[in-house]
C-alpha cells in the first residue's frame, strides 16, 4: 500500500511535466518527426526484408530524439526501450560491444537520466532544466570515460568482438553522450551525433557481409540529423538562462 501511495504521489507531483509530449511540438518538430519516420519506414520497406525489431527500434529511437530536442522527460524513458531493442539486434550480429554498451550501460544510465530529468524541471514545468557544466563536471566525465573505455576494451577483446576498434569507440561516445544526458548538458546531442557516425561505419561493415542491415545504417544517419537538431534547440534555450 505504501509503495502504491508513493507512486501515486510521485505521478501527481509530476503530472504536468510528464504530460503528452506531442502537445509541446512546434511545426519544426512535427516536420522533423514525420519526415524521419517516413524515411525510416521507407528504408526498411525498400530493403525487401522488413525486420520488425529493427523498424520498431528505429521508430522508438527517432521519437526519443525528437522528445529530447524539446527537453521532454519521455525521451530517456523511450531510450530505455530503444536500448533493449538495439541490444537484441546487435546480439543477432554478435556485436558484443553494442550488446554490453546498450543493455549494460546506456539502459541503466537512461533510467538514471529519467530520474534526474524528472527532479530538475525548467521553470515552465514542461521541459528539463539545462545545466551548464563546470570544470569539475568535465574532469569527472573525462576520467570516467577513460576508465570505462579501458575496461570495456578488455572485455571485448576476450569476447573476440568483430570490428573491435569501432566497437570500442562506440562505447566511448555512448558513455559520454549518456553521461551528458544525465548532467542535462546541451552537449549530450554532440556525444550522440559522434556515436551515430561511429555506428554508421560499424553497420556499413556489417552490411557488406549481410545487406539485411542496410536499414540500420539509414536509421543512424537519420538519428545523426535529429541529434544535431537537438543540439541547436538546446543551445537556443540555453541562451535564455
Amino acid at each position: 500500500m505504501f509503495l502504491l501511495y508513493t507512486i501515486r504521489m510521485f505521478y501527481e507531483e509530476n503530472i504536468k511535466y510528464m504530460s503528452n509530449p506531442f502537445k509541446s511540438f512546434k511545426k519544426k518538430e512535427w516536420v522533423l518527426w514525420i519526415v524521419s519516420l517516413v524515411l525510416v519506414i521507407m528504408s526498411n520497406l525498400l530493403s525487401g526484408n522488413v525486420d520488425v525489431l529493427t523498424l520498431s527500434a528505429a521508430c522508438v529511437g527517432v521519437t526519443s530524439l525528437v522528445f529530447a530536442a524539446i527537453g521532454n522527460v519521455w525521451s530517456p524513458i523511450l531510450m530505455i526501450a530503444f536500448s533493449i531493442f538495439y541490444g537484441i539486434i546487435s546480439w543477432k550480429f554478435r556485436y558484443w560491444g553494442e550488446v554490453i554498451t546498450y543493455l549494460g550501460m546506456t539502459m541503466p544510465m537512461a533510467i538514471w537520466s529519467t530520474i534526474t530529468w524528472i527532479k530538475n524541471p525548467a521553470k515552465n514545468g514542461k521541459e528539463v532544466a539545462i545545466q551548464k557544466l563546470t570544470k569539475k563536471h568535465f574532469l569527472l566525465v573525462a576520467l570516467s570515460t577513460v576508465l570505462v573505455t579501458a575496461v570495456f576494451y578488455l572485455i571485448l577483446a576476450k569476447l573476440n568482438t568483430p570490428n573491435i576498434v569501432f566497437s570500442t569507440i562506440s562505447i566511448t561516445t555512448s558513455f559520454v553522450a549518456a553521461a551528458l544526458t544525465m548532467l542535462r548538458s546541451s552537449y549530450y546531442a554532440v556525444g550522440y551525433a559522434a556515436n551515430d557516425i561511429v555506428l554508421i561505419v560499424l553497420w556499413v561493415l556489417a552490411s557488406i557481409k549481410n545487406p539485411e542491415y542496410i536499414p540500420v545504417v539509414v536509421n543512424f544517419a537519420i538519428f545523426f540529423f535529429n541529434d544535431m537538431y537537438g543540439f541547436v534547440s538546446w543551445k537556443k534555450r540555453e541562451k535564455c538562462i
